[in-house]
């Protein structure tokens, strides 16, 4: 009988990671499905008790920013009979707001979770994937690390550096026999929405009028407003 394959999913509670995760589930993966809250696996579950494929999954605690604690869950993953077959970094969120009206404490934020954060989480599974000499590596990026759209600066330099950084590791380690792919999707209205860190609103001072042309979330801005502003933007943002 052939071996289960195994996946890591970062970001799985919501969105592309639940969606990811269900779709391998069903096609037969073993699925380590990661999230910085356990607490918040309520839709994940409910989905895969849908579709049958619950005791595909296993549920892990994994914040993408808290290097102890993904040294701990590479050396124990590595401890386990089983070779893991593909890392999927999902992980990630995007912060609304014009250059020069974002904190750096906002920036370093954004980059510690959708760059560092997978960089980290990476660098942590290369010496197993090396001993194997087999797996792959896939960056969940965007469109917005292809091109800069207004407002979301933060977001797509972020990105932009996650696909330098993938095409380098890509070429390094092809010879070993590890694969590495990045997907530069579009926003999904349904799993997709702008974050807004909670910083105190006196650090957001300026409220200007936003583009016409919002790439993200741009449902939700029509109809909050002919002018949706960063404040309003802020309001009715949500996190994931």
């Amino acid at each position: 009988m052939p071996t289960e394959r195994v996946v890591l999913i970062t970001g799985a509670s919501s969105g592309f990671g639940l969606l990811t995760t269900v779709t391998l589930a069903r096609r037969g993966w073993r699925v380590l499905a990661t999230m910085r809250d356990l607490t918040r696996r309520d839709r994940l579950e409910a989905a895969a008790q849908e579709a049958g494929v619950l005791d595909h999954i296993e549920f892990l605690a994994l914040d993408v920013t808290n290097a102890a604690q993904i040294a701990e869950l590479a050396a124990s993953i590595a401890a386990r009979p089983d070779p893991l077959d593909a890392i999927v970094n999902n992980a990630g969120f995007a912060m609304a707001g014009f250059a020069d009206d974002v904190s750096d404490a906002e920036l370093r934020r954004q980059f510690d979770t959708n760059f560092f954060g997978a960089i980290a989480v990476t660098r942590a599974f290369l010496p197993q994937l090396r001993r194997q000499g087999k797996g792959h590596i896939i960056m969940v990026s965007s469109i917005s690390g292809r091109m800069g759209f207004p407002g979301i600066g933060s977001y797509a330099a972020s990105k932009f550096a996650l696909e330098g950084w993938a095409e380098t590791l890509r070429l390094e380690m092809k010879p070993l026999g590890v694969r590495l792919f990045w997907l530069s999707r579009a926003p999904l209205r349904l799993t997709f929405g702008l974050a807004m860190p909670q910083f105190p609103l006196a650090q957001r001072t300026r409220s200007r009028p936003m583009p016409r042309v919002w790439p993200i979330g741009g449902s939700a801005s029509r109809t909050a407003s002919p002018k949706p502003t960063r404040r309003r933007l802020q309001t009715e943002s949500q996190r994931f």
